[in-house]
């Protein structure tokens, strides 16, 4: 009965979060009420209340637990070869992997989300940033300074060089993107913002 009991208070959890998600990325924080979301999650109010003390501990979770999602980009960042034949495809094939991963519409309207929200919660912002994109950042960084001993790139800032990286890729179609709303890319601007990219990296640290 116990077991029973802990898989419907998990699947009530789950459908909180769900909601929420959902009532936020639509409605903003500000236009989000807990009645909204124990509406769209189907339970009562009092349950979402069991579940989160308040709207501020509910929007932190959502924020937060998608920083798990970088796990597998860190991974792709550690895992660039040390194959000179091959370095400007390995890189060009990360960034085309990192730009079509940080340009999803889910992960544009959380970013949105999270920037109109800075001002009322910098510390969740600083924490879906450090747990986020600057362990892309860090892993980078890493990756250079191992290329730069193994003779492939001439790097004596790895962390400049990680960020110059990120912002060569990034800085146009990430910036298109937020201020067009469902802004998407084709296969071909991936490919062509990709291949820019790091032609122009490595025209400054090969």
């Amino acid at each position: 009965m116990e077991t029973t009991e802990q898989g419907r208070s998990a699947r009530k959890h789950q459908a909180i979060l769900e909601a929420g998600t959902k009532a936020f990325m639509s409605r903003g924080y500000s236009g989000t009420s807990m009645d909204d979301i124990a509406k769209l999650a189907a339970v009562s109010k009092q349950t979402v209340y069991k579940h989160f003390a308040d709207k501020e501990k509910l929007f932190a979770e959502i924020v937060l637990a998608t920083t798990d999602r970088v796990d597998g980009m860190v991974e792709l960042v550690a895992g660039i070869p040390s194959d000179p034949g091959a370095l400007e495809d390995n890189l060009t094939r990360l960034a085309r992997q990192l730009l079509a991963a940080l340009t999803q519409p889910e992960v544009l309207q959380l970013r949105r989300l999270v920037i109109a929200n800075a001002d009322a919660f910098p510390d969740l912002g600083a924490s879906w940033y450090d747990q986020g994109f600057e362990r892309v950042l860090a892993t980078l960084a890493a990756t250079f300074e191992r290329l730069t001993g193994d003779g492939l790139l001439r790097c004596d800032e790895p962390v400049l060089a990680a960020n110059h990286f990120s912002g060569l890729l990034l800085w146009i179609p990430v910036n298109k993107a937020m201020f067009h709303g469902d802004h998407r890319l084709t296969e071909a601007d991936l490919d062509h913002h990709s291949a820019a990219a790091v032609r122009a990296f490595l025209a400054a640290y090969r």
